[in-house]
């Protein structure tokens, strides 16, 4: 089980999902990393990283807005490098509204195994964050009124469940 540095044990949650759509999430993630690695893994990274190399990286924001998806990245390093391949630093709960330049996630991992799950782990943060934060603009925008938000069936095929999270 990966843990923080203090050995706090970090368990994706992905508050929200049931058991069968976390199972879905995690399939949806195995489809990910394999179309991303049809061809192999990063050439660019192999010819440039040595294989023992360890980092650390940093998700942060552009822009302001509402985090999602953070859970599904840990989901992703999983698949990756093990439940036991990395070590979270500082991780901000889904939901949590954030200022541009701030950390979402903060791991050490292996350099390689890191940056083979970088897109398929930002791709999944950007979109559903971008989710969230138009939400929860909307929210604002209906405040003290009797409108209600409501989502749609308007989804992409195979992410229904997790827009819908978002």
């Amino acid at each position: 089980m990966t843990q923080t540095p203090q050995g706090v044990p970090v368990t994706p949650a992905v508050t929200g999902l049931s058991a069968a759509e976390l199972e879905e999430a995690r399939a949806l993630i195995t489809r990910a990393l394999d179309e991303d690695l049809r061809y192999g893994p990063d050439v660019t990274t192999l010819a440039t990283v040595p294989a023992d190399a360890t980092t650390t990286a940093s998700m942060a924001t552009r822009e302001p807005g509402v985090a999602a998806g953070v859970d599904l990245a840990l989901l992703v390093l999983d698949e990756v490098l093990g439940a036991d391949g990395y070590t979270v630093l500082d991780r901000v709960a889904d939901g949590t509204r954030l200022e541009a330049g701030q950390s979402l996630l903060r791991v050490t991992a292996p350099a390689q195994g890191l940056l083979t799950a970088e897109r398929t782990m930002l791709n999944l943060v950007c979109h559903l964050s971008g989710i969230a934060t138009a939400t929860a603009r909307w929210v604002a925008a209906v405040e003290g009124t009797h409108a209600q938000i409501r989502d749609t069936r308007k989804t992409l095929a195979g992410l229904r469940f997790l827009q819908k999270y978002a």
